[in-house]
C-alpha cells in the first residue's frame, strides 16, 4: 500500500480508537456512577436502554478502530522499520486488544444484564454484580483504547 495511503489509514485509526477511549471514560467518569444513584431496577433499565442504542451509535468507530489496527499491524509489520515500525504495531496491537475487552468481556456482560428483568427483585443483585466489574474493565478498554490512538499517532510522525 501506498505511504500516504497508510499514513491516512494510521490517522483514521487513531481519531477511531481515541473516540472510543472517549466514550469509555465518559461512561466510567458520570455514566456509570449517574446509573449507581438510581434505584437498581432503574439502573438496569437505563443500562438495557444504553445497551440497546450503543452501539449503533458506535458502529463507525468500532469499524475503523478493528479493521485500521490489523490493516496498520499488517503494514508496520511488513513495510515499517525502526521506531516508527515499534510504535505502530504497538499502537495496532494495543486497538485490537481494546476491542478484544470489548467483545469478551463487555458484550456477554451487557446481554446478560439485557436478560434481567427491571422491575424484578433479581435487579438490585444482577446491578450489583454488574457495575463494579464492568467498570473496572471499561478503565482497562479506555486506557487501552488511548495509548492506541496515541501510540498509532506517534508512530506516524516518528515516520511510519
Amino acid at each position: 500500500m501506498d505511504t500516504t495511503l497508510m499514513r491516512t489509514v494510521t490517522l483514521a485509526t487513531a481519531l477511531g480508537t481515541g473516540v472510543l477511549g472517549g466514550v469509555f471514560v465518559g461512561f466510567s467518569t458520570f455514566v456509570m456512577p449517574a446509573l449507581d444513584r438510581l434505584a437498581a431496577g432503574d439502573a438496569v433499565r437505563a443500562m438495557q436502554a444504553i445497551n440497546v442504542t450503543a452501539p449503533r451509535g458506535l458502529a463507525v468507530p468500532l469499524a475503523v478502530s478493528g479493521l485500521g489496527s490489523l490493516a496498520v499491524g499488517g503494514w508496520a509489520l511488513a513495510r515499517s522499520s525502526g521506531s516508527a515500525r515499534a510504535l505502530l504495531v504497538a499502537g495496532a496491537l494495543t486497538g485490537v486488544v481494546a476491542l478484544g475487552v470489548t467483545a469478551a468481556y463487555h458484550v456477554p456482560r451487557n446481554d446478560a444484564l439485557g436478560r434481567v428483568d427491571a422491575g424484578s427483585t433479581a435487579a438490585a443483585t444482577a446491578w450489583q454484580g454488574y457495575a463494579p466489574g464492568w467498570v473496572a474493565m471499561n478503565h482497562v478498554r479506555a486506557a487501552l483504547s488511548l495509548a492506541s490512538a496515541g501510540l498509532l499517532v506517534a508512530g506516524v510522525v516518528k515516520g511510519g
